[in-house]
């Protein structure tokens, strides 16, 4: 929990480009000031808020004089590089009308891979919250490359609210709730208002639309952000943003558009970097019997159990772990290389002492370094 003066924690805003941007009856001006005067109560109640925002490349094509979002990487970074200021001095000035202090917060993929990147990343923004500044949060669109980048902000909102141990996560997007199809499409959708556990968030078939013209969401990152952040006892909501009064209900503890339970059992915080930030560098195939010991009695996974082993990694670095029918898992940090994995791979503990000359050295991913993605209720 964040100490920020008060004993609330934090929630977690995000707002889309197709949000900010507006329509015919409010601008984008009118939009950032309707947030600001809304969010800046928030924190004078001693509720400490984060604002994840796209709109940058939006706000920067449009002063480019673009009438379509670029498609091309090194074009939308440029947008971004002339947007992002835009977007911060509109933030600043609305803000500042409150008395309320914002900070700009760049970030990419990278700043969570990275366990070291991810705890200076995590110190600032909670330094922020304790100094009762508001983080508005955007991906680092200038500078991220393909690898590195979330590609949507609702993931990145989602790894926020984990690394800020946020109470709860709000989507703000341009549709009232989730839909069992699409309504735009489908007269017989039905509107879902409560997802309730983990196994109704992955047995939901939504059919998602790709990102409109200047948005890259779509309901299928929304739904990948709510599995995130609900898996670390964080509630999310997902609202129709193109009313402000929709967010002042949620935020006076109303219950509009979607609600997504968190889980009964979430994944403790020392690992929730490992499940949810790290980019797997390999794969590590289990017998039944490595797959049982691991999920069912929070084993270590030995050299014993490993079948097959997948792509080319150094110790210390990430692996998914996959049953034999080939479903993940679990993830890990594997304590060797993948030559070494090879060579030991289906081998007994008494086989890979002498082999490597090494104590312990069959344990290739210790249960300390691993957590399941499998199960909803991972503790181990």
């Amino acid at each position: 929990m964040v100490n920020s003066g008060t004993a609330l924690p934090p929630i977690v805003v995000k707002v889309g480009t197709s949000i900010l941007r507006g329509d015919h009856q409010r601008d984008t001006e009118t939009v950032i000031a309707e947030l600001a005067r809304v969010l800046s109560r928030c924190w004078r109640q001693g509720r400490p808020v984060v604002l994840v925002s796209s709109g940058a490349v939006g706000l920067g094509s449009r002063r480019l004089g673009d009438t379509r979002r670029p498609r091309e990487l090194s074009q939308q970074q440029v947008a971004a590089a002339v947007g992002q200021g835009l977007l911060m001095a509109s933030y600043d000035k609305a803000f500042g009308v409150y008395g309320q202090l914002v900070a700009q917060v760049l970030l990419t993929r990278g700043d969570f891979v990275s366990r070291h990147r991810y705890r200076n990343a995590t110190d600032t923004l909670r330094g922020l919250l304790v100094r009762r500044v508001l983080p508005v949060v955007n991906e680092n669109d200038a500078l991220a490359t393909d690898e590195l980048r979330f590609g949507d902000n609702d993931t990145l909102a989602a790894r926020v609210a984990v690394a800020v141990a946020a109470e709860r996560l709000i989507l703000l997007t341009d549709v009232d709730r989730l839909y069992s199809a699409d309504p735009r499409r489908d007269m017989q959708a039905s509107p879902i208002h409560e997802v309730r556990n983990r196994a109704e968030l992955l047995s939901l078939t939504q059919a998602a639309e790709p990102g409109g013209q200047w948005g890259t969401g779509g309901m299928t990152t929304k739904l990948a952000a709510a599995r995130i952040a609900t898996a670390g006892g964080i509630t999310v909501d997902l609202a129709d943003g193109r009313t402000i009064a929709v967010l002042e209900g949620l935020l006076q503890g109303g219950n509009g558009g979607t609600r997504f339970q968190p889980d009964a059992l979430p994944i403790p915080i020392r690992k929730r970097w490992l499940a949810h930030g790290v980019l797997p560098q390999g794969r590590l195939h289990l017998d039944q019997g490595a797959v049982k010991a691991i999920e069912q009695h929070g084993a270590s996974l030995l050299s014993a159990g490993i079948t097959v082993v997948e792509g080319s990694f150094s110790s210390h670095e990430a692996v998914c772990l996959h049953g034999p029918d080939g479903e993940e898992i679990a993830r890990g940090i594997s304590r060797h290389s993948s030559e070494v994995v090879n060579r030991i791979r289906g081998l007994s503990r008494n086989q890979v002492t002498p082999l490597l000359g090494q104590p312990n050295a069959a344990c290739v991913v210790h249960r300390d370094s691993l957590v399941l993605t499998r199960s909803p209720n991972a503790t181990v």
